[in-house]
């Protein structure tokens, strides 16, 4: 099975991604990971992504999808893969129709905004070991140090307020409308995230099985 997974910053799509991974034994295809693998390897594609990188350019979708090609005919993907990340733009999914990559289920991880502020506003890393913690859901026994190393904890720069907001706002502007477009193809599958992870585990396999 092939599929696209959706979801806005903070909404848990990634662990989402490893238990389909497990449950239906298809890789995830990140498109960061691709492109650097792609790269690395010198195909074709590849080198026309690092020229553009060297130049300062963003790597366009034409080249992307090309990876993506490449990477879909391994053998790994015989039986489907997971695109976590790609796409995310109403063109690119029209451009990944154009050329041909069948995709059989979207799968939106729906969180309210709210949630995520809370989510992604509340956590702390710990400088010392990386340690992850959440003022709310997971507090440290001393506020501020980590209970594994005692180093200070902090606010990442990607959880900061303004910027969890700046990446909600983008995500609705250029990557929500996706919804639309797929659910006319009768593809999208919508999934509400439960506070218990495992949760919506079991209803993200359910709306995929379904």
């Amino acid at each position: 099975m092939n599929l696209i997974l959706l979801g806005a910053p903070g909404a848990g799509k990634g662990t989402q991604a490893e238990v389909i991974c497990d449950a239906l034994k298809i890789p995830t295809i990140s498109t960061g990971n691709m492109l650097r693998a792609a790269v690395k390897d010198g195909t074709e594609y590849g080198l026309k992504a690092k020229a553009a990188m060297d130049a300062g350019d963003l790597v366009s979708d034409d080249i992307v999808i090309g990876i993506l090609k490449d990477r879909i005919a391994q053998d790994d993907c015989k039986n489907g893969f997971i695109l976590d990340g790609f796409p995310r733009t109403v063109p690119q999914a029209e451009a990944l129709d154009a050329m041909g990559v069948q995709i059989d289920k979207v799968v939106e991880i729906y969180v309210a905004d709210e949630t995520i502020q809370k989510r992604l506003s509340g956590r702390r890393v710990c400088e010392g070991c990386g340690n992850s913690y959440h003022i709310d859901f997971k507090p440290t026994k001393v506020e501020g140090i980590c209970d594994a190393c005692g180093a200070k904890t902090v606010i990442r720069k990607d959880d900061e307020p303004a910027t969890v907001i700046d990446r909600l706002k983008t995500y609705h502007e250029k990557t929500a409308p996706l919804k639309d477009y797929y659910s006319k193809q009768g593809k999208l599958v919508t999934v509400e995230g439960q506070e218990e992870v495992s949760e919506t585990s079991k209803l993200t396999l359910k709306a995929i099985e379904g």
